[in-house]
């Protein structure tokens, strides 16, 4: 069982919309996952906005890549550079600890993500 940022079992983030770079509801992470979708958040509207001017919009469904676009308050795996710019940019969504992979550990401090626990 993988681990999560606080060194116990992860959890799962999100089974609806079903969540993951494997899109097994949990924030997982491998070699093929370039962008390390490893942190689990909760969607707010000022991050849909900070992404979709980033040029990620995510509120919009696109359905050949089984993705059902976000609203607030929904469940998702992040990137883990991309939640770390929205967190410098002051905009960074919540994070869920228990279900953030620790392979996020690897690019961003746990300092960072305590202050933003959900």
């Amino acid at each position: 069982m993988p681990l999560n940022v606080l060194g116990t079992n992860l959890i799962p983030c999100c089974y609806e919309p079903l969540t993951g770079f494997y899109r097994d509801g949990f924030c997982k992470t491998g070699a093929e996952d370039s962008g390390t979708h490893t942190v689990c958040t909760v969607m707010t509207a000022e991050f849909l906005e900070y992404s979709k001017e980033q040029g990620n919009d995510l509120s919009t469904a696109k359905p050949m890549y089984n993705f059902p676009g976000l609203k607030v308050g929904d469940k998702w795996c992040l990137c883990a550079l991309r939640w770390k710019q929205a967190a410098k940019a002051g905009v960074a969504p919540p994070v869920i600890l228990e279900a953030t992979h620790k392979k996020t550990l690897d690019l961003i401090d746990f300092t960072m993500l305590l202050e933003a626990k959900y």
